[in-house]
């Protein structure tokens, strides 16, 4: 590996450090289903953010509700500081699309459809409202 490069990759690495995010791969609902729950959190305060994924009747709601606990869990992990103290906001939520299953629908007169069962990848980053003042 090149000087350059392995400079480029020590600073994303440091980067990293200071991000707290959770991803869910493949995840077996449309992307189009998720961008709406997502849509609905994205700027949010964590608790704020985990209590209308809670009461919302989505099924997606659930999966993103889960996977926002994680990302919490992952700043505690990394900072050793409690949530509740720390003013977390829900800074990035992006959906992208994943595989595509493909069926074959029986339909009249010896035809067939096709079915596309979409997937989707998710990723929740959180940071810190203090830590953009003090900087």
């Amino acid at each position: 590996m090149g000087s350059r490069k392995h400079n480029t990759a020590q600073e994303i690495k440091e980067a990293k450090k200071t991000t707290y995010f959770a991803k869910l791969n493949n995840c077996p609902t449309s992307p189009r289903k998720m961008r709406l729950v997502a849509d609905m959190i994205r700027g949010m305060e964590v608790a704020k953010a985990s209590a209308i994924l809670q009461f919302t009747k989505k099924e997606s709601s659930i999966r993103m509700e889960k996977l926002l606990r994680s990302a919490i869990a992952n700043y505690e992990q990394k900072t050793g500081d409690s949530w509740e103290n720390a003013n977390l906001y829900v800074k990035e939520v992006y959906v992208d699309s994943a595989r595509m299953l493909k069926r074959i629908q029986p339909a009249p007169q010896g035809r067939a459809h096709r079915i596309r069962k979409r997937s989707n990848h998710v990723t929740i980053v959180l940071d810190n409202a203090n830590q953009e003042v003090n900087d």
